[in-house]
């Protein structure tokens, strides 16, 4: 069984920035791909980035050169730092795991 559990939302301003946790537990975390996903008011669920076992880093073309993701396979928990963040960032943000997903956490960007 896989748990994940997110946390680090809140809300900021535009061009400020967030670091998003999660925690994982469960066989075969530290040799998975662990990615990263976001769902706004009305709109689909949509990936952000991904994080091979070994760090190889993949990320939506929106996030690209704002948020970067990292792992630290000792902790089972995987980073997501969101810099430069714009309104159109305001989602419920979700850690996935193969078919296991977290709980979401929400992140507001607003003045």
């Amino acid at each position: 069984q896989v748990q994940l559990v997110e946390s680090g939302g809140g809300l900021v301003q535009p061009g400020g920035s967030l670091r998003l946790s999660c925690a994982a537990s469960g066989r075969l975390v530290s040799i998975s791909t662990m990615g990263w996903y976001r769902q706004a008011p009305g709109k689909q669920r949509e990936f952000v980035a991904q994080i091979l076992s070994g760090g190889f880093t993949n990320y939506a073309g929106s996030v690209r050169g704002r948020f970067t993701m990292s792992r630290d396979n000792a902790k089972n928990m995987v980073y997501l730092q969101m810099n430069l963040l714009k309104p159109e960032d305001t989602a419920v943000y979700y850690c996935a795991m193969n078919s296991y997903w977290g709980q979401g956490t929400q992140v507001t960007v607003s003045s």
